[in-house]
């Protein structure tokens, strides 16, 4: 049986559709499956530390070390699929009160606040990278360069801003 509600153009099924095409995205694929790496490495780092300390009594030297630069590298490759699903935490204690249109410019005026200060985290990422890069900044254990994890969150950041603005709330 058919509900009225799904058979017109404009129903309340077609937005739930629309909010998640941007899933269908490449960008959006190609993110989600580096996360799902960075976590394979992540969980590829942890078992080899452990059973390399645990059972040959051989830790992972750089296995902190590594863990961070994944962890971090992870949030920032994640950023903007959280930011384009609105995953991220909002109170909203007294946003009933409004009335659905004022709801829709206060999500438009957030969004836009959101937006420059992930412009501006971008622009410092950025500076932070090149004052790396000229330094030779290398981490301590493993001596990775730490400026492509600079580089890499400036790049999330602008993304994530991108994605924020294109965000459409669901109805």
């Amino acid at each position: 049986m058919s509900h009225p509600e799904n058979t017109h153009e404009g129903s309340a099924a077609e937005p739930e559709r629309g909010h998640h095409q941007h899933r269908q995205a490449v960008w959006y694929r190609l993110l989600a499956a580096a996360s799902a790496l960075l976590i394979i490495m992540l969980i590829g780092v942890t078992c080899i530390d452990v059973v390399g300390r645990y059972l040959f009594n051989r830790p992972f030297g750089g296995a902190y070390e590594l863990t961070q630069i994944l962890l971090a590298a992870l949030v920032f490759v994640a950023l903007p699929l959280t930011s384009r699903d609105g995953g991220h935490v909002e109170v909203d204690l007294a946003l009933h009160l409004f009335s659905a249109r004022m709801q829709s410019v206060l999500a438009r005026v957030a969004g836009i606040i959101s937006a420059l200060v992930l412009c501006y985290f971008a622009y410092r990422l950025v500076l932070i990278g090149l004052d790396q890069l000229h330094a030779g900044t290398r981490s301590a254990s493993l001596a990775l360069p730490m400026a492509p994890l600079a580089f890499l969150a400036a790049a999330s950041c602008l993304v994530s801003s991108i994605a924020v603005l294109l965000r459409r709330e669901a109805p």
